[in-house]
């Protein structure tokens, strides 16, 4: 029995692991100099480029791929394949993202690396390995590829954190994050234990066919479809524990609320290209692993994780927002805006199982996801050029960057105008206009009326932050920052403007991004 691999399907992060190894090997054998931190952001860069033409070509093909399935002699009498590997529709629209984000997050990072003060070798390696979870995570299709997909993720950003050797910020936002990281894991494992026990399975598709009632659970006689829900022994509470365990293991991941209180101390202690992977890499891969449990394995049991997200997203938009009000830091009113826009992207999932079409509401999500992230990876590459100056990075840091470095403060003032979904930021108005109709159409009125308060309340600290963009002051100029940071600025704004300039880019994102 010979297990085929189709390495097409995979090829993407099998591109960005043997880069992570040559990275390695050139780090080990090159000197130690400007030169070859250059060579080796020049390597990382090429290594995520290749993965997102892979990418790009598996997107064009139209077709889905599979790998890493059960043989037909051994699955008889299922409905369908059992794969771990599916590169699909919601596959491509993921892992785009990820990599389009990854090449602004290497080129904010060879900015980062220019002073010598961090390995080059070690941080490209572990960042090569977190993409390599973060595209490998949204093509999980079973719990064990999806647990391992999401610890590839996490497990280096702990590392990248700490590499900013001698900062005692640093080291605490590592020790945070790792603790966090831990905790979250072992929630979430205890929930996939007690799903798997239910089932049988760890397969989603299979887990979705027995918590529906159209497979049989385990211990169910022949030829009976009663589902675990009705096999006695309390299953139903074991099921809900279940549910909720695991939900709340990836609520940790994008730090929704009640789980988000590491974000701040975490993000403004850790180098900035890492806070923004955490803000944008990080939250993808957990919202691509919370929409593949809820929708495709969970659907059967909306029921009771529908209502728990609707009240989380709600809680998590509105804590955000009350205290990124209260910031003078720049990178911790991010985070907190951040956790706001996780409740914003988290709406539309509470509906996902129940509305006419679960398609609609994915994809509203995911659609909302790209765009922030193109907002936010700008704002965070500005952010970046002006630490160089300002190692504080305080709001009143930024008084004045538009007369000090017009490129640099016309683009952040862009990006915070994109965020607060005022034109002529037009993609972060669509984006939440997107959100506002399918919550209403999903019968959700009241959080349609909570994501309103809190549009007009973030309106008020991007306001805030923007003005002072424009306000005269007498501080320097900038420092000269290196070409890759004028690069990172560059590639997000233009994302940015091409989503505002061209509204339709949104709608086509809507309906590619859906799970297949």
């Amino acid at each position: 029995m010979t297990q085929q691999i189709d390495y097409f399907a995979i090829a993407p992060p099998l591109a960005l692991a043997v880069v992570a190894g040559l990275v390695l090997l050139l780090d080990a054998f090159l000197p130690s100099s400007a030169r070859t931190r250059t060579a080796l952001g020049l390597v990382t860069l090429a290594g995520v480029t290749a993965a997102l033409g892979f990418m790009i070509a598996q997107a064009v093909s139209g077709t889905s791929r599979a790998t890493f399935c059960v043989p037909p002699e051994l699955a008889a009498g299922e409905a369908g394949s059992l794969c771990s590997f599916v590169a699909d529709r919601f596959t491509t629209a993921f892992a785009g993202l990820v990599l389009v984000a990854a090449l602004v997050v290497v080129l904010m990072s060879m900015a980062e690396l220019a002073g010598g003060g961090i390995p080059a070798g070690e941080w490209y390696f572990l960042l090569l390995g977190t993409l390599v979870g973060a595209v490998t995570l949204p093509a999980s299709r079973d719990l064990v590829m999806l647990v391992v997909a999401l610890e590839l993720v996490s497990l280096p950003v702990f590392a990248l954190t700490a590499l900013k050797r001698y900062d005692g910020r640093a080291s605490e936002a590592a020790v945070k994050l790792f603790v966090v990281s831990v905790v979250s894991t072992a929630i979430m494992l205890f929930g996939v234990s007690l799903l798997y026990g239910i089932s049988g399975t760890v397969y989603l598709s299979r887990l979705a066919a027995v918590l529906s009632g159209r497979a049989p659970a385990p211990g169910a006689a022949a030829g009976t479809y009663s589902t675990a829900l009705e096999t006695a022994h309390g299953l139903p509470a074991v099921v809900t524990v279940g549910v909720v365990l695991v939900a709340a293991g990836f609520a940790f991941k994008i730090a929704a609320v009640p789980f988000h209180s590491w974000a701040a101390d975490v993000y403004q202690g850790a180098p900035i290209p890492v806070a923004a992977l955490l803000s944008v890499i990080s939250k993808a891969a957990g919202f691509a692993g919370l929409i593949l449990l809820l929708v495709t394995a969970l659907a059967g049991q909306s029921s009771t994780w529908g209502p728990v997200i609707a009240v989380i997203s709600a809680l998590t938009m509105t804590v955000g927002n009350l205290l990124a009000m209260r910031q003078r830091s720049a990178v911790r009113m991010l985070a907190w805006s951040s956790v706001a826009q996780s409740g914003y992207v988290l709406a539309p999932l509470a509906i996902a199982a129940t509305a006419a079409t679960s398609q609609a509401a994915t994809g509203t999500s995911v659609a909302y996801l790209v765009i922030y992230a193109a907002m936010n990876l700008g704002a965070f590459a500005v952010v970046l050029l002006v630490s160089r100056t300002s190692p504080r990075n305080e709001l009143d840091d930024y008084r004045g960057l538009v007369l000090r470095s017009p490129a640099a403060g016309i683009a952040l003032a862009f990006c915070l105008v994109c965020l607060a979904g005022l034109p002529p930021g037009l993609a972060g108005l669509f984006a939440k206009v997107f959100v506002f109709r399918t919550i209403v159409e999903g019968g959700l009125g009241w959080l349609a009326l909570v994501m309103a308060v809190n549009t007009v309340i973030g309106l008020y600290y991007y306001a805030v932050w923007a003005s002072r963009l424009f306000t005269p002051s007498g501080e320097r100029r900038l420092r000269s920052p290196s070409p890759a940071a004028w690069l990172a600025v560059g590639l997000a704004l233009a994302v940015a403007i091409l989503f505002s300039v061209a509204p339709q880019l949104v709608l086509d994102l809507t309906s590619l991004s859906a799970t297949s």
